[in-house]
């Protein structure tokens, strides 16, 4: 048995893993995943709740992105673009047994656009409720719309979730489970909703813990202690794969690894340097030794988002040589060690990133090392992730590795708006400004010319391709391992979902 399976820190995970909800004598489902449950606030830790099924949002999506009813069964626009109807499904509850109504759906729209995230990003007037329907008014079209509605951040909940200032004090969504107890940041345990609207759930008992680092993790899986444990390392899925007590589960998601640059830093301000910098990666040598699957990224948008994903763009591929010389003809020239020099000054940078995502530290190490083969000197400090945040908003980050996921609402679109706003994105520009780029998205996302998207969303990617504001580095697959007791269970490309409702046990 590893080591690790005797210290007492997978002693503690295995004891709350196990601990049941109740005293009832059901099996407990456990999932594990590295995201910390930060509070009740949806705009912190909405995408846990929604994807443990305990929470629901008013248009859903399917696995190619394409919007499905969800609390709403069906929506009109009028001609102008200006104004959506929501019909909602009838005989909803909330688990504390009141109805879902069209004034309580407009409270949590209105709660939710009040916050940072992507709805409030909207053009919204107003949101009333009108001979049961739910009527959003807009100053301009808007087509991403559908889309937001459908992010974690803009989930229905019932009046009784919010205290007199309209902050989160519990979680009383409408989903097949509803939340049994709540222990931030690190555990969650449900039991069925059996008033939910849809088909019931067949597991009586489910828990999700939070484990940020990736070998407990996968321990956990291996040892038989939990049933579905996500976000899996290479080196993990390496050994699991020849473990026959576990199967194995992947899937392409729209994810993406990025180095986001400040573009407004005296290093980077220059478009040359970012060109020059991405011709240093070896992305494919990255993919092979630490992802471990096909994953070179080259251009933002992977396969799996067809309509963003361009490809008549010429790709970003390795060329050392080329960088070197293009540095050099910037007046970088060798110093001692191998750094380059310019005004007597070093290429030197700090690159941060966090190790929530287990592949990011070393694929920031790779990219430390084939920086160092053209001259520039790169450390690393590898933290949590809010200090990307936060240095982004106090100007002090150089470059950051991050995990970009575009799954956030099933059409980009929104994602897009939220990164390279002219004001740029906690997760996406820094300091970088295009007018061409700003008017083409502003154009796309009024919808002035249906006929002209794609060629729309073609510039778009043509431009990001160009000036580099972030730069890829390697495309995602979100992995699983899943335990035999279990059947059913499968991977949302989108990431919606854990699947949890849909699951059974296997004996």
């Amino acid at each position: 048995m590893h080591t690790f399976l005797r210290s007492p820190l997978l002693a503690l995970m295995l004891a709350a893993i196990a601990a049941p909800a109740s005293a009832a004598p059901e099996r407990v489902a456990a999932l594990v995943a590295p995201f910390e449950i930060k509070g009740t606030d949806p705009t912190l830790s909405g995408d846990i709740f929604l994807k443990m099924s305990i929470v629901e949002t008013l248009v859903s999506a399917d696995t190619a992105g394409q919007p499905l009813p969800g609390l709403a069964t069906s929506w009109t626009v009028s001609d102008d673009g200006l104004l959506w109807r929501f019909t909602l499904r009838p005989d909803v509850k909330f688990h504390d047994g009141s109805a879902l109504t069209a004034e309580s759906v407009v409270h949590a729209l209105d709660v939710s656009r009040s916050k940072p995230g992507l709805l409030d990003k909207a053009p919204i007037t107003a949101i009333r409720a009108e001979e049961g329907k739910v009527v959003i008014a807009l100053s301009q079209p808007f087509t991403p719309l559908l889309s937001m509605l459908a992010e974690n951040r803009d989930q229905i909940l019932a009046p009784a979730a919010y205290d007199a200032k309209n902050k989160v004090v519990q979680i009383v969504g409408s989903g097949p489970y509803r939340l049994t107890s709540l222990q931030a940041p690190q555990k969650l345990t449900v039991t069925p909703f059996h008033d939910y609207w849809g088909k019931a759930p067949a597991i009586e008992q489910a828990s999700y813990m939070a484990v940020g680092r990736a070998e407990p993790r996968a321990l956990l899986a291996e040892s038989g202690s939990a049933d579905m444990v996500l976000n899996l390392d290479p080196a993990s899925r390496s050994r699991l794969k020849n473990n026959r007590n576990v199967q194995l589960l992947a899937v392409s998601i729209p994810r993406s690894v990025l180095l986001k640059v400040n573009a407004g830093h005296p290093l980077l301000n220059d478009v040359r340097v970012r060109q020059a910098l991405s011709m240093a990666l070896d992305r494919e040598g990255i993919a092979r030794a630490i992802l471990r699957y096909p994953a070179a990224a080259s251009q933002l948008f992977p396969p799996s988002v067809a309509q963003w994903h361009n490809t008549s763009l010429t790709p970003l591929t390795s060329q050392p040589q080329q960088a070197k010389a293009l540095l050099a003809e910037l007046g970088w020239t060798p110093g001692a060690g191998g750094t380059l020099q310019r005004n007597g000054k070093p290429f030197s940078l700090t690159l941060t990133t966090y190790p929530d995502r287990p592949e990011l530290p070393l694929i920031a190490a790779a990219i430390q090392q084939q920086l160092r083969e053209v001259g520039i000197e790169v450390a690393i400090n590898a933290t949590n992730s809010g200090e990307i945040a936060a240095k982004h908003h106090d100007g002090t980050l150089e470059l950051a590795l991050v995990a970009r996921n575009f799954a956030l609402t099933p059409d980009p679109l929104g994602t897009l708006l939220q990164d390279y706003a002219p004001q740029g994105g906690d997760w996406g520009a820094m300091n970088w400004h295009n007018a061409t780029f700003n008017q083409t998205l502003a154009d796309l996302v009024q919808g002035r010319d249906p006929a002209k998207s794609q060629a729309e969303r073609q510039q778009l990617t043509h431009i990001l391709q160009t000036d580099l504001p972030v730069i890829p580095v390697a495309w995602y697959q979100q992995t699983a391992a899943v335990s035999p007791r279990l059947s059913g269970a499968t991977l949302d490309p989108f990431e919606r979902t854990f699947g949890l409702e849909k699951m059974g046990w296997a004996e």
